[in-house]
């Protein structure tokens, strides 16, 4: 395989409603595209950071400095391309997962499709419907939060996951809980909005019967997330701490957490990802994969990964009419509280020519044969 050209889309896509978490509140979705042609197939993926260095260190402007100068001169030229070497030709370059992420999942997306094979299969896939869980933002008002529950509960989604912060925790768990019920799957995230001081209120979550509580504490606080999971009854689950295999396999070490929501783009791309629910399966530790508000592009692309055996909870992985109105490839639907997994070449998805020139802000070639 060949690349012959690399371009690099920006786009932007109204929100159906607002997304507030304590790190910001999203009213659209600002993100960037990498289409890769080679001489046998086409690849496609998406960035999975912000305009702004808010949730991630990374953001989009300083991605496309990074691949403009960096990670596309090297990945291009390697003398033999494949997805597997992609990581290794970007390794001299530190850290900056997401970008590093966006152009290996585009390179994997384009080896899958000249093979005519699934990325669910490539990745180990061994289910081709995936239990679909819905993130609910902070709200106004509790009434407000209720209602919206129940209009996800009544779609079908199997599991809600609660957005909190301090001052918007125990109302809201308390609320949804008694309006819902014991059976509903109910967790909370709080993106990192906590310290290790904050333990005793946290303590009170243990009373909701939550499945379990995600990134309580700073991404590079494991002592702190492990002293606190001694002291709750409710799985702590981590996220922004997890960039790699050996950083789960560490966590799970310092007994830091029970649960991993793996992010492909936030981990370096899919194979790193392979490798974390790897590391997982063997220590026992279930892990389900997490969403950044995904077009129908990184839609699919963790749809396939989720396919894989140690995905055991509900995943952050929502219809398209969650976010938009309008995708950018055939909108994913859910069925009976799932979705199902594309079984086409690559990430078994098209992007939508109108769609995309609706939505393109701005396009460069960062390569050319």
């Amino acid at each position: 395989m060949k690349i012959e050209r690399i371009d690099l889309i920006e786009v932007s896509l109204p929100l159906i409603r607002p997304f507030r978490t304590s790190c910001s509140v999203d009213t659209e979705r600002n993100t960037l595209l990498l289409h890769v042609a080679t001489d046998v197939s086409e690849g496609w993926a998406e960035f999975g950071g912000d305009p702004e260095p808010v949730y991630s260190p990374e953001f989009a402007a300083g991605a496309e400095r990074l691949l403009r100068d960096h990670l596309v001169p090297r990945v291009t030229a390697l003398p033999e391309l494949t997805a597997a070497r992609v990581a290794g030709a970007m390794a001299p370059v530190k850290g900056n997962p997401l970008a590093k992420a966006l152009l290996e999942t585009a390179i994997l997306d384009a080896e899958c499709r000249a093979y005519a094979m699934p990325l669910s299969t490539y990745l180990g896939g061994v289910r081709d419907r995936i239990p679909a869980g819905v993130s609910v933002g902070i709200t106004d008002t509790v009434p407000e939060l209720i209602d919206t529950v129940a209009g996800y509960l009544a779609e079908g989604y199997v599991r809600i996951k609660l957005k909190i912060e301090p001052g918007w925790d125990l109302e809201p768990v308390r609320a949804v809980r008694a309006e819902f019920g014991p059976d509903v799957i109910l967790q909370a995230d709080a993106n990192t909005a906590y310290s290790l001081s904050d333990a005793d209120r946290l303590r009170r979550l243990d009373e909701f019967g939550l499945v379990q509580l995600e990134q309580p504490l700073a991404a590079d606080d494991l002592g702190g997330h492990a002293e606190l999971a001694k002291l709750l009854r409710t799985p702590i689950c981590l996220d922004e701490s997890i960039r790699s295999a050996r950083d789960a396999a560490f966590a799970i070490r310092l007994g830091a957490c029970r649960i991993v929501n793996v992010k492909p783009s936030r981990v370096g791309g899919y194979l790193e990802a392979r490798r974390i629910h790897d590391v997982c399966a063997a220590h026992g530790i279930p892990v389900w994969c997490g969403g950044m508000l995904e077009t129908g592009i990184g839609r699919a692309q963790n749809l396939a990964l989720a396919a894989l055996p140690g995905f055991v909870l509900p995943n952050d992985i929502s219809a398209s009419n969650r976010y938009y109105a309008t995708d950018l490839t055939v909108p994913f639907e859910l069925e009976d509280g799932c979705l199902s997994v594309p079984d086409g070449p690559g990430s078994g998805v098209t992007v939508d020519p109108a769609a995309l020139r609706e939505h393109t802000v701005a396009s460069q070639t960062l390569f050319a044969a």
